[in-house]
Formats: C-alpha cells, sequence, structure tokens
C-alpha cells in the first residue's frame, strides 16, 4: 500500500532556500546587465548589485537602454539553453516509476559491494579459471557475462565464467536484446542456445559464423531451414540409464505439466520407451523404427535385438508387456506412442534419422571442443519438437562436462555459454536442476530464462524450481511479472532500510513542534517490483547484495554494425526491405 510521507521540516527549510537562491540570481543578473549597459554607455557604475535593482524598482535609477537589454537576452538565453537541457536529461531518467525505482537503488548495492561481479573482481576470475587461455585485458567480454551497468555509479556487472544463471523476465521487456544476444556474440567458445523464434539466429548466426559453424537445428521451420544435416539422439544410448534420460525427455518435452497421469500406464510406457532406444541403438537402427516397433506391439525385433546384446533383463522387461493382456498391453503401448508424437512428421523425422543423400552429422562430442554455434529451434504445442531439442541440449552439456574432466582445472577452456531461452516451453529438461551448479565448475555457464516463476514450477515442480533458482550463482529480474509470492520473496532478498518519518504538532498556544522516528521498510515494494519498467533488472548474485542495473542492449553494444549486417544477410523481412523496388517520382 502507497503512503504519503510526512514532509520533514529540512525539506521546507531547503525550500526556502532554492526560493532565495533564485532571487539572488536575479539580482545578480540584472544587476550584471545593467552595469555592462553603463559601462558602454558611459555611465558611471553601481558597485551594490542590491541598491543598482532597488534604485530601479524606486525609479531613482534609469536602465542604460539597449546595450543593457541586448547582455540581459543573451544571459537569459543562456540560461534557458542550460535549463532546456537539464529538462532533456531528467526526461531521458524516464518517467515516475522509473524515477522511484533508481531512488531505491541508492539504498541496494554500492559497486564497491559487488566485487565478485566488478570489472576487476570478472578480470581476476578469468585468468583463474582459464589459465590456458591469453585474455585481453582490455576487452571486458573475455572476463564475463554483461548483466548491465549499475544506476548508482555505472559501473559494468559481470557473471564470471563458473556463474550459471537464471532469469525471471516477463514478456516483452528486452532480455533477448540486453541479454541473449549480446551473450552470444561475445562468446569466446562453443555456442548452445535454444529458442522457438527466429530473432535470435538471425540476429547473431553472420556474427558467429566467423567464429566457426553455424548449427540450426529446425525441424519445425521456426527458421525455414532445410536439413543441411542430422543429429541421432540414439547416438548417446549406450546402456539402459542413458536410454531412460532420452525416454524422459519425450515424456517431459510432450505430456502437458497440468496433465492427470496414470502411475502404471505412464510409468510402464516410459519404460518400455526405453528397452526400445537401447534396442534401437544396440542395432543401429533408427527413431522410425522405433516407432514402427510400437505400432506392431507384436514385433520381436527388439526384444530379440536386446537378448542377442547381452540385456536380457530388459528383453524380459519387453516380452511381459507383449505377453500383458490386451486391454493393458495397448494402453502401454499407444501411451508410448503418444509420447514420439513429433516422429509422425516426415519433415520432423529428416533431422534425426540417416539421410538418403549424404549429410553431415552433428556430434556433441566435437561440438564441445570447437567455436561452433548451435541454435535448436521448436514450436509449442502437441507434436512439438521440444523434447529433441532437450535431448539434443542435455546430450551436448553432458558431452562437455564429460570432456572438461580431461582438461586442466577439469574446466572447458574456452567455456561454453549455453542460453536456455523458453525453457519452460521447448526445453523441459527435468534433471536440469540437479546438474545446474555442476555445469558452473566445469565451464559450462547455463543461464535458464522463463518469463515467470510459476513456469518453472510447471516443469520442475516447486521443489525443483526452488532448487535451481537457489543453484544458480546469477539470478536476475527483469519486470513484467504479476505473481506476487515471488515478488515478495524478491523484495525480502533485496533487504529492508530505515527510513525517517517526520510530524509536527502544535500546542494550544499555536507554538509548533516537530519529532522524527525510525521506521523499518521494503527497499523494493512489491508493487514496485511489478511495475519496473523496461531497461532496468534486477541481479541478486550470491555472496553479494542485490543491485539495480540499466540493462544494455546490443544496439549500444561493440557488435552493433555485425549484428545489423547479420540481420539483413537473413532476417527476410530486412532483404524484403531492401528488396522492394524504389517507385520512381511521377514527373508532373
Amino acid at each position: 500500500m502507497r503512503r504519503d510521507p510526512q514532509r520533514p521540516s529540512w525539506l521546507e527549510t531547503w525550500g526556502l532556500a532554492v526560493v532565495a537562491g533564485l532571487l539572488l540570481v536575479l539580482v545578480f543578473l540584472v544587476w550584471g546587465a545593467g552595469s555592462l549597459g553603463d559601462l558602454v554607455a558611459g555611465h558611471p557604475v553601481e558597485t551594490n548589485p542590491f541598491a543598482y535593482v532597488l534604485g530601479l524598482v524606486a525609479g531613482s535609477r534609469a536602465w542604460s537602454g539597449w546595450p543593457a537589454t541586448l547582455v540581459l537576452v543573451l544571459v537569459a538565453g543562456l540560461a534557458g539553453g542550460l535549463a532546456l537541457l537539464l529538462w532533456r536529461r531528467l526526461r531521458r531518467r524516464g518517467g515516475p516509476t522509473q524515477r522511484r525505482i533508481d531512488r531505491a537503488a541508492r539504498l541496494l548495492a554500492h559497486p564497491r559491494e559487488l566485487g565478485p561481479l566488478s570489472p576487476a573482481g570478472v578480470a581476476a576470475s578469468a585468468a583463474r579459471l582459464r589459465p590456458r587461455s591469453t585474455i585481453d585485458p582490455h576487452d571486458p567480454a573475455q572476463h564475463g557475462r554483461l548483466r548491465g551497468r549499475t544506476v548508482v555509479g555505472n559501473m559494468p556487472v559481470r557473471s564470471s565464467w563458473e556463474d550459471t544463471e537464471a532469469h525471471i523476465w516477463g514478456p516483452r521487456r528486452g532480455k533477448t536484446t540486453s541479454q541473449v544476444i549480446p551473450d552470444i556474440v561475445d562468446a569466446p567458445g562453443p555456442v548452445l542456445t535454444t529458442s522457438n523464434k527466429r530473432d535470435v539466429v538471425d540476429a547473431t548466426r553472420g556474427v558467429r559464423e566467423r567464429a566457426g559453424t553455424t548449427w540450426v537445428f529446425d525441424p519445425q521451420q521456426v527458421a525455414g531451414e532445410s536439413p543441411t544435416w542430422w543429429y541421432n539422439p540414439l547416438s548417446r544410448v549406450i546402456d539402459i540409464e542413458s536410454a531412460q534420460i532420452l525416454a524422459g525427455h519425450f515424456v517431459a518435452g510432450t505430456r502437458d505439466p497440468n496433465a492427470r497421469t496414470d502411475s502404471y500406464f505412464d510409468g510402464s510406457a516410459e519404460s518400455l520407451l526405453a528397452a526400445y532406444f537401447l534396442a534401437a541403438a544396440l542395432g543401429r537402427f533408427t527413431l522410425a523404427d522405433v516407432y514402427e516397433w510400437l505400432v506392431n506391439a507384436r514385433d520381436i525385433t527388439p526384444r530379440e535385438t536386446l537378448a542377442d546384446h547381452g540385456e536380457r533383463l530388459v528383453a524380459g522387461d519387453v516380452q511381459s508387456v507383449q505377453e500383458a493382456p490386451d486391454k493393458q498391453r495397448s494402453g502401454v503401448y499407444d501411451t508410448a506412442k503418444a509420447l514420439l508424437r513429433c516422429l509422425r512428421s516426415r519433415q520432423v523425422l529428416e533431422w534425426v534419422t540417416p539421410p538418403g543423400r549424404p549429410r553431415p552429422e552433428f556430434r556433441p562430442d566435437d561440438f564441445v571442443t570447437s567455436t561452433d554455434t548451435l541454435y535448436l529451434l521448436s514450436m509449442e504445442g502437441p507434436g512439438a519438437a521440444a523434447p529433441l531439442v532437450s535431448a539434443l541440449a542435455d546430450h551436448v552439456c553432458t558431452a562437455a562436462v564429460t570432456h572438461a574432466a580431461t582438461m586442466p582445472l577439469g574446466r572447458l577452456d574456452p567455456p561454453m555459454v549455453v542460453q536456455l531461452d523458453e525453457a519452460a516451453n521447448i526445453c523441459r529438461w527435468r534433471e536440469l536442476p540437479n546438474l545446474y551448479s555442476h555445469f558452473g565448475s566445469r565451464g559450462v555457464v547455463v543461464s535458464t530464462i522463463l518469463q515467470s516463476w510459476s513456469q518453472g514450477v510447471e516443469v520442475w515442480g516447486e521443489g525443483g524450481m526452488r532448487k535451481l533458482w537457489s543453484a544458480a550463482n546469477v539470478r536476475t529480474y527483469g519486470g513484467g511479472v504479476a505473481e506476487t509470492a515471488f515478488l515478495r520473496e524478491l523484495s525480502e532478498l533485496a533487504g529492508d532500510h530505515d527510513r525517517q518519518v517526520y510530524s509536527t504538532t502544535y500546542d494550544s498556544g499555536g507554538r509548533r513542534s516537530r519529532s522524527a522516528n525510525s521506521r523499518t521498510e521494503r527497499i523494493l515494494t512489491v508493487d514496485l517490483l511489478a511495475a519496473m519498467p523496461a531497461g532496468r533488472a534486477l541481479v541478486i548474485a550470491s555472496g553479494a547484495p542485490a543491485c539495480l542495473v540499466r540493462t544494455i542492449p546490443w544496439m549500444d553494444g561493440p557488435h552493433a554494425e555485425a549484428i545489423r549486417t547479420s540481420l539483413a544477410t537473413y532476417d527476410p523481412g530486412a532483404r524484403a526491405q531492401q528488396q522492394a523496388p524504389i517507385l520512381a517520382k511521377p514527373s508532373s
């Protein structure tokens, strides 16, 4: 609830001082102009400004004509110009809400309290974490990822190469322009990013092509990309455990988080799917074969393949389902088929099965040692390729962790930047909260980007979302969220401050007395966090107090021209504008 604070006595004192100061400036302005005019006209000059002005008011002194008027106009014009510049600067500071939150920033962390996130802090951590690399001390992008500049002090705030991140930004708050795109173009090593739109691909592809190969996984034609390469999800399956991980991606990516589940049929279908994935991997079959096995529930090929490769227990599980009563068997197989419904699309299948004509195969083990870029695109809803997106993201990150274990300090160098944008919609990675803290220690710097807290709860549950949020070393909030429980927690994390409240009383004789009391209040209230304007973000990092930053869009960054060139090359809208014919002006 908003309160109108009592006006303290010092405000009244300062108000009187400002009025007196303005009158003093006016007196000296009139005296100065008149004195210069008298000097030009050859008249005696009055050395006392107050006597001069009083003489003009009383009529005992004459104004010295056009010279004084000219000087007065010039000085007044200069003062007006300065006032206009000041007004424009204040206007650029934003509306009332932005001014309120910027004032609150003075009560949050001071730049000197943000040591690990400061330029010196991230430079030191980069030297420690990347001993094999020659890091340019004058290139801050090699030291960490820019989150913004502090509203107080204008200090760059960066996360280090061992920090995992969690971002909650409402729609159209500038997270793509100020967080995702800059992180991608600044990355020193391989990049993996997910999206349900083509904007990130168009903006960064031209820049990242200078660093290495750009791989665009686009089975649903989000960016209109044809399959010039393919990926085999079964290539990571070597045992029943890895097969279960792959099956889990299809469960999480296909099933509606709010849907009712059946403990028997859903659990049995996931186990059956894992067994079929293992059979396909061992027997060098494809995902298309897996789907056909599910269509023909009595096909003994997967069962025999498992037995031939020593997986007799798993083969026995398949046999027990195949020999179950018809209703029970059909329920399990129908549920398993539903999990693979995205494979019914020939367009999707082309990306994940061996091609009829030669196409390179994407190999995660090679990718993590490169400086390539992998864009994972998918739509939302039934039949979406989201399970394949999360499976490929998991495969790449697992390969990165495995490779990091063979490197000095057990870390990737250069680190791999992972941007899981729209994670709750197209990359429902069930085990992500459990892996988060481990990724950072291996040089796999993951950022999970959500539109609200409840999005994460739908995917990982309340406990999983809290685990991910707590495991993230850097947490940011970019506004646009109306969930009061989440905002209340942010308000608590931002902290309190003691506010002086002044009151004035009058006794029976009319004598005034003033008193001051201290009151503890939240620095950032729930209503202020809900109304946070675009261009501001709250940053809460481990081991540091919360701070407010001014976000920096790519248009104001060092790669602006290269990104514009990339957009002109790959954005269909930009190309259409360039190719539009210019109509000649009709002759008169």
